[in-house]
């Protein structure tokens, strides 16, 4: 079970929209991986199997390294000028990149 990481109502809403159209039995990947500007950036993928270390909230898979750094976080979706996309609003951000994409922690 994923704790103390929030999923707005339009999140979960946007997750089930977007595995509706993949295979059965398709999970929504939520990790944080090395790169972008800042020297980390937020990563969602679809992924048909869980591994032994990944959290399970739904149909949500986060890994426990990437869920430990999310602790606290917030994850909505969101329609702006550059589109609709998932934002994570994270309170261990020390900072992020102009385009939003990339942080540091």
């Amino acid at each position: 079970m994923i704790k103390e990481i929030k999923f707005t109502d339009k999140a979960l809403k946007q997750i089930n929209v977007l595995l509706s159209k993949k295979d059965k039995g398709s999970f929504f990947r939520i990790a944080i991986k090395g790169g972008g500007c800042s020297g980390f950036q937020y990563e969602f993928t679809f992924d048909k199997e869980k591994s032994k270390d990944d959290l399970n909230f739904e149909n949500i898979l986060i890994d426990k390294t990437s869920a430990d750094l999310l602790k606290g976080s917030e994850v909505d979706y969101v329609s702006e000028l550059i589109g609709d996309q998932f934002k994570i609003t994270n309170p261990q951000t020390k900072s992020s990149c102009g385009c939003g994409v990339s942080f540091s922690l």
